[in-house]
């Protein structure tokens, strides 16, 4: 017999001893549903051994457990084992994720952290190097007002021949040649964009020179001379330094030479 089903004839035995000793120990059947607090018909149905009624033959033995245990009276070897120990179930995970998976999962995870790290930081470093560079770099060369057919870097144009006093004439003279200073020289210390135009028009220096250079002109052969860079350039009048700050504006120097080879003012 299944341990969760109960014979009629085993139930009708049992109901006899537990309404005997109840009987015998002086109780209605109502006492004994107060006592264990179940209906009185349950009670009596116990005790005509009718538990059809009643549910499982699990809940009728556990019933009649309590009725016994009420009366005094032993029931182990009619209900069967009531001590005998349940196994507890075994739990079985049907979520359980290997090892290898979850390590796996974890470096997707930093690798994806990372290549979004790199997308987002990347472009903004570049950016700020890009402005530091910006930052950094010094504009020498008044675009606005130079001429618009001469460039940074050109070289004099074919159209406009450059005569150039030999640098022979530029260096330094002996003692007793003291007399015969330039009219104008211009040392650079620095790149500086210059155009020098002579007495009758003509370009006689255009382009850019850089530190260590120097040019000379003789008086009467120079009529205006524009300085890109003025700070960088030493200019000199027989002679003598001048400062170029009254002829310049946002660093580009424009004068003229008047024929007894001092400066005014260039427009």
């Amino acid at each position: 017999m299944n341990s969760n089903e109960l014979a009629p004839e085993m139930g009708a035995s049992i109901g006899m001893r537990l309404k005997q000793a109840r009987e015998e120990a002086g109780l209605s059947p109502e006492d004994v549903a107060a006592s264990l607090k179940i209906p009185v018909r349950v009670i009596r149905q116990l005790e005509s051994g009718d538990s059809s009624q009643l549910g499982a033959a699990v809940f009728v033995r556990g019933q009649m457990r309590s009725y016994a245990r009420l009366l005094g009276i032993k029931l182990d070897e009619e209900l069967g084992e009531s001590a005998r120990p349940i196994a507890p179930s075994v739990l079985v995970s049907h979520t359980h994720t290997p090892r290898y998976r979850r390590v796996f999962e974890q470096a997707t995870r930093r690798a994806i952290y990372i290549v979004l790290t790199a997308a987002i930081a990347v472009p903004i470093w570049m950016a700020s190097r890009e402005l530091k560079k910006e930052d950094t770099r010094v504009e020498t060369l008044d675009v606005a007002t130079a001429p618009a057919n001469i460039a940074t870097n050109a070289q004099p144009t074919a159209s406009a021949p450059v005569h150039r006093t030999p640098l022979v004439a530029s260096m330094a003279t002996l003692p007793s040649q003291a007399a015969a200073q330039p009219a104008l020289s211009l040392t650079f210390t620095g790149n500086s964009w210059v155009e020098v135009r002579g007495a009758d028009g003509r370009v006689l220096e255009s382009g850019e020179l850089g530190g260590g250079q120097q040019r000379s002109y003789s008086v009467g052969e120079v009529s205006r001379v524009v300085l890109g860079n003025s700070s960088a350039v030493e200019v000199r009048q027989a002679g003598k330094t001048v400062d170029v700050t009254p002829f310049s504006r946002a660093n580009v120097a424009r004068f003229t030479l008047s024929s007894d080879g001092s400066l005014t003012p260039g427009d």
